[in-house]
């Protein structure tokens, strides 16, 4: 939900439901990467309520257009950790890190009777 002016539109209050901090703070940081974006915060109305407040001032463009290209570029970068965080796991099960460690169901009989020799 959209609170804001009709005439003055690069300035803008969020409401959005069932969210909670997480959402709120990586929207938080990505608009305020942008240089259109004065202003930027969140807020929680209620510890019991979930819903967020984010109020958005730009230097004149819409607030709506402002926050929608955050959300994407957010979403930019998950899919880039993601893709990241991927590949690492991908590329350490292909290491012989994992057989040097004996991490598989047979070798943990949970005997710990080597570290106490």
């Amino acid at each position: 939900m959209e609170h804001g002016s009709f005439t003055d539109n690069s300035a803008a209050t969020f409401s959005l439901t069932d969210e909670d901090h997480t959402i709120a703070n990586a929207v938080r940081f990505t608009l305020n990467q942008d240089p259109r974006v004065t202003f930027c915060g969140y807020s929680i109305p209620h510890p019991s309520e979930a819903r967020v407040n984010i109020r958005v001032q730009t230097t004149g463009d819409p607030a709506r257009e402002v926050l929608k290209d955050a959300c994407q570029n957010l979403m930019l970068m998950c899919r880039h950790v993601r893709c990241t965080f991927d590949k690492a796991v991908e590329d350490f099960k292909a290491s012989n890190a994992v057989k040097a460690m004996k991490i598989d169901s047979q070798d943990s009989s949970g005997d710990d009777s080597e570290e106490s020799e």
